[in-house]
């Protein structure tokens, strides 16, 4: 019942199902076959059936009419409209088809049922289809209900070769209170799987780490034990079985991180440790036994020595997970960044197709107050960017623009490109200011009017104090020298004292508080002109 056909005919179905006596036939020969939808045309057979008993058309025939209603043909069914009400005639007098006439059928009740049949044909269903259809719909209820947890990872695991639906899963499983949790090295199997309440991330998922890759990695486990370090993993799997790349991909992934150290370490001597391993591996087998010749020597497990390195930032761990898997695994980017959100933006990229489907679905309120070319701002993190050539050899930009809710394409048109085009590069932390395009059948976009960059609120402001904007320009080549070094999320200020004016500096040149940059501003522009504003 629920597509474009049927639909308007769902309170009359609803009424007949709770008041038999509001059933009505156009004509008594209907009741037979709608009797079981309440006198309302639901499935392709009744169509059929129609046509046979009141038209009296063949098998052969009623399916064609069937098929013409399905492909909109306009002409065929005009054609057949004659046909079921008049019916056909040969050359020589001979009856073929009797029509609604013939079997005593008025020509304004035929006319009202064949009406009746082309507003909803193009969209019915077949009966086994439907019924098909309700079966799964019924089991799948079922599953949801009682084993959610095991249902959630089933549909990961259909799902694994494309990151993007991935994502919109583990969120939806977040949404449902079950956690998903990060792969582990010595937890993890190729496929998501359910451990108590939660669901336990699959390998397989992993960038460059193949479904022959993880079993080999069960099956050493299972066979010699768990991992208690790199080390131990790369003594324990069968070298032949994984490369250097894989390793790489799980360090990235956060596969590793139950041993404690530093995914910056690990990728610092991971190479080294399976060329160690190997080579003491082919040395064995080239002959090395024992004193007496009856068994192999241990292999030596080398020593590590870990270089002191500190752990890459918090968004840089975040955006090797992103590589590896498509998706955040230990956290987003946009977590310190939720007050923000809440005090610059007017509302969430999930609010906006809530809003969407509940105009599809004709529900107002409130709650649902945005509509197409309705302005909103927006903010979060820059996904994708993809830059195109119009016809009149402009350039134009196509953004996904993530927050913490979902992701939404942005539009950026060439005259707004030119203003905003340093703003725009992947993992951005952007205000967006546009209009929303919601039209129908159409995936919601924003149409981009302004992008500023994202601030933390309460976050440390750094203030650059100059005599005039000349001095400002002069001083800028060392000033980008030394933000270069100084990476972070602090906005950097400079005010003109002439015009007593505040220019904020572009994303790329905010900062990292600590004592090294502030000696450094200290000597390029004077103590006195430096102020940190917390």
């Amino acid at each position: 019942l629920y597509r474009p056909g049927p639909m308007a005919e769902i309170p009359r179905y609803i009424e007949g199902k709770r008041n038999k006596d509001s059933v009505h036939y156009e004509t008594p020969e209907l009741e037979s076959i709608l009797d079981v939808t309440y006198g309302v045309m639901v499935y392709q057979e009744q169509v059929m059936q129609i046509v046979r008993d009141l038209g009296g058309y063949s098998l052969g025939r009623s399916d064609m009419v069937r098929r013409a209603m399905s492909k909109k043909k306009h002409s065929v069914m005009e054609q057949e409209r004659k046909n079921f009400i008049y019916g056909i005639v040969d050359d020589n007098g001979n009856v073929e088809v009797p029509g609604c006439l013939r079997n005593g059928i008025s020509e304004e009740a035929a006319n009202k049922i064949f009406d009746s049949m082309m507003d909803f044909a193009s969209y019915a269903f077949n009966k086994s289809h439907a019924a098909a259809y309700a079966v799964v719909g019924y089991q799948t209820a079922y599953l949801m209900h009682y084993y959610p947890v095991e249902m959630i990872a089933a549909m990961l695991n259909s799902v694994m070769g494309t990151a993007e639906k991935v994502a919109h899963y583990i969120n939806f499983a977040e949404s449902q209170g079950i956690q998903v949790l990060p792969p582990a090295i010595n937890e993890s199997y190729s496929k998501f799987t359910v451990k108590g309440d939660t669901i336990r991330f699959g390998l397989a998922a992993i960038k460059n780490v193949g479904f022959n890759v993880v079993e080999s990695i069960v099956a050493s486990r299972s066979a010699k034990g768990r991992f208690e370090s790199l080390v131990d993993f790369i003594n324990k799997i069968d070298l032949s079985a994984i490369n250097k790349r894989a390793v790489e991909s799980l360090i990235k992934a956060g596969a590793f991180d139950e041993f404690k150290i530093f995914r910056s370490k690990l990728l610092a001597v991971y190479e080294k440790v399976m060329d160690s391993v190997s080579n003491e591996k082919k040395r064995n087998i080239d002959g090395q036994i024992s004193l007496f010749g009856l068994v192999e020597e241990n292999i030596n497990e080398p020593e590590v020595k870990y270089p002191n390195i500190n752990e890459f930032s918090k968004n840089n761990l975040l955006a090797m997970e992103k590589e590896m898997t498509g998706m955040y695994l230990t956290g987003h980017p946009l977590d310190e960044y939720v007050q923000s959100l809440k005090m610059y933006t007017s509302i969430s990229i999930d609010d906006i197709y809530k809003c969407q489907q509940a105009h599809l679905e004709g529900v107002d309120g409130e709650e649902y107050s945005i509509h197409d070319e309705d302005k909103v701002i927006l903010g979060g993190i820059i996904a994708e960017v993809n830059q195109k050539v119009t016809r009149s050899n402009s350039i134009m930009a196509f953004l996904k623009l993530e927050d913490l809710s979902g992701s939404i394409e942005v539009i950026v048109f060439p005259k707004t490109l030119d203003k905003v085009r340093n703003l725009i590069t992947p993992d951005s932390m952007v205000i967006i200011k546009g209009r929303v395009s919601m039209k129908e059948d159409e995936p919601v976009k924003l149409i981009c009017e302004t992008i500023e960059p994202l601030e933390k609120v309460n976050s440390t402001k750094v203030f650059i104090r100059v005599d005039n904007l000349k001095k400002a320009k002069e001083t800028k080549p060392s000033l980008i020298g030394i933000t270069s070094e100084h990476k972070g999320d602090s906005a950097l200020y400079i005010f003109t004292a002439d015009d007593r004016k505040n220019y904020r500096m572009p994303r790329e040149m905010w900062v990292r508080v600590n004592n090294d940059l502030l000696d450094q501003l200290y000597k390029l522009y004077g103590e006195e002109n430096i102020k940190i504003v917390e």
